[in-house]
């Protein structure tokens, strides 16, 4: 079975489990924009650096470096998201990897020309819409961890420390982000660059990430700080 018979087939499921009668509607409504996703996925797949089963790739994405790009089963890329391969390591997904729409993924620098290190996201881990991933200084995601609306990643940090110089001048310096595995990070959150979020952790929406959140934490803030912990006691 295919992912579009995969995804329709689990969809008219859960309707006929509810016991509604709609199923058939959706299915065809799936059908019509599954379809398409899949055909741009089947045209896009010769070029990536490696492929396990077809991505479904919505309009307007944007797609730079392909042949960098690595790919796990079940690819799914939302409208007008951009994914730039150009990195030293690559852009690796696992399977069952989502990518909302909007998102930009972003490993070298515009203004540098830097090549910078790339992503890793692991088996399950989604991206919501609007997500900005930075990951010059590297990113790691693992497994089944969720990064809702709007979050901001940025593994590169200006250099300001002459005032004699401007900002722009001075360039950037890079240190990775890592994401544990079963972490929510909730909307409009910004991590900034050399943070680790450990296993289990939630980050409250809007916060501001700036060192380093334990495994089973909940943190939020500006500044964020912890405010309880998930962890058993």
């Amino acid at each position: 079975m295919g992912i579009v018979d995969k995804i329709i087939a689990e969809q008219r499921e859960r309707l006929r489990e509810a016991g509604s009668d709609r199923w058939r509607i959706v299915s065809a409504q799936l059908a019509a924009k599954v379809a398409p996703m899949a055909l741009r996925g089947a045209l896009l797949a010769p070029r990536l650096g490696s492929v396990r089963g077809m991505p479904l790739i919505g309009r307007g994405v944007r797609i730079r470096n392909a042949h960098l790009i690595h790919t796990g089963k079940d690819l799914v890329v939302e409208d007008f998201a951009e994914i730039q391969g150009l990195s030293r390591d690559g852009i690796r997904f696992g399977d069952g990897v989502s990518i909302g729409s909007g998102t930009l993924i972003r490993p070298s620098s515009y203004y540098s020309r830097a090549i910078g290190v790339g992503l890793v996201m692991g088996n399950g881990s989604s991206l919501s819409p609007g997500c900005y991933i930075g990951c010059s200084g590297g990113v790691t995601i693992g497994d089944k961890s969720m990064l809702g609306p709007g979050v901001r990643l940025f593994a590169e940090d200006h250099v300001m420390s002459d005032p004699t110089v401007d900002v722009k001048s001075q360039g950037v310096e890079w240190s990775p982000i890592t994401i544990g595995a079963g972490c929510w990070i909730a909307s409009g959150v910004t991590i900034t660059s050399g943070v680790t979020i450990g296993d289990g952790a939630v980050v409250a929406a809007g916060a501001v990430v700036t060192r380093d959140v334990p495994a089973g934490a909940v943190w939020g803030g500006i500044p964020a700080r912890e405010l309880k912990s998930r962890a058993p006691e």
